[in-house]
């Protein structure tokens, strides 16, 4: 580059040096911070830490002094492998479980101050005695047979235990953030925050019996099934008999409906025929009564004459004749014959 003169200037080796080296102090003072990580700015000095501030994304003039003292901000991924712990009706098992936890930076502070850099042993502690105090709630069977409920149930005594009893910022940032009864913010004592992170996922993986173990929840699971097929046994038994019992009882009750309804049915046959002789003979007594005053038949032995007669012609079986000369009333078959 040319002076307004057409003269090049001349540049000491002095004045570029001294030029370096303010950019490399300004360099120097500049630090990078992950986007993955949460930063403290430590004097490197001294050593000393500042928690007036938590770091995350981007990058930070700090000064020349100083760097990040910096804690992981994405998942921490937890597993608890073959732990043991003691069932509701006292038989051991080895329970397997993994699970995803964060910090939480508003609380970052508070766990420098409490664990430093040495949380994670602290978190592992902790989810551990959670786990083993939840499993003495189940049975050995409820395990097995109910294992959504138990993995929820040790979920939330986890989140508990690591992230305590106050409610999250966000209520809606993961599954359990503000659980019933939790403490507001704005009221949460540092003894309520649990050891500051906060549990976003949990599975629970494999539950082991040991083998002696095993083949006395076996036997037990046999014995218990024996009983219940014995009981079941007994209950056919008991139900057939009182089947056989109803059923005599049905048979006896339609046999006496029947009987019932074939002596009504004879009383009423009898009543009827008793019915009808009764009309018939009142009938025919009015009439003969009518025919004898119209005949003019006063006497009794004529009225008994005709009578019998008249029965005898009623009879299906005789032939009524007259003979005048022996004067003989008699049967006589259809030819004649006497």
């Amino acid at each position: 580059m040319l002076s307004p003169r057409g003269i090049r200037p001349k540049i000491r080796r002095e004045q570029v040096v001294g030029a370096l080296s303010v950019l490399k102090k300004f360099g120097q003072g500049t630090s990078w911070s992950p986007v993955v990580t949460y930063g403290f700015i430590r004097q490197k000095s001294t050593g000393t830490v500042s928690l007036d501030d938590v770091y995350s994304t981007g990058k930070h003039f700090i000064g020349p002094d100083f760097e990040f003292k910096v804690f992981q901000a994405d998942a921490h991924f937890l597993e608890l492998d073959r732990i043991r712990a003691f069932t509701s009706d006292r038989l051991e098992v080895q329970v397997s479980a993994t699970m995803q936890y964060f910090l939480r930076k508003e609380d970052l502070p508070l766990l420098h101050r409490r664990f430093d850099l040495q949380y994670e042993d602290v978190v592992m502690k902790s989810a551990e005695d959670a786990l083993k105090g939840e499993i003495t709630k189940f049975t050995t069977r409820e395990l097995y047979e109910k294992r959504a409920e138990t993995e929820s149930s040790i979920y939330k005594a986890v989140r508990q235990r690591l992230g305590g009893v106050c409610c999250a910022i966000n209520c809606n940032s993961f599954q359990y953030a503000c659980p019933p009864g939790c403490i507001e913010r704005d009221f949460c004592l540092e003894e309520n925050k649990g050891v500051f992170v906060d549990v976003k996922y949990f599975q629970l993986g494999e539950v082991f019996i040991h083998r002696d173990v095993e083949e006395r929840y076996l036997k037990t699971l046999t014995l218990k099934e024996d009983n219940e097929r014995e009981k079941l046994i007994q209950d056919a038994q008991v139900e057939r008999k009182r089947t056989d019992k109803l059923v005599r009882q049905r048979k006896n009750e339609v046999l006496e409906i029947q009987q019932q309804a074939e002596a009504l049915s004879k009383l009423l046959r009898v009543e009827s025929v008793a019915n009808y002789t009764v009309i018939v003979e009142g009938a025919r007594s009015k009439g003969l009564k009518d025919l004898y005053a119209g005949l003019g038949i006063t006497q009794q032995i004529y009225k008994n004459s005709f009578d019998y007669l008249r029965t005898l012609r009623g009879l299906e079986n005789v032939w009524l004749t007259v003979d005048f000369d022996q004067r003989i009333v008699g049967s006589l078959d259809p030819k004649g014959r006497r």
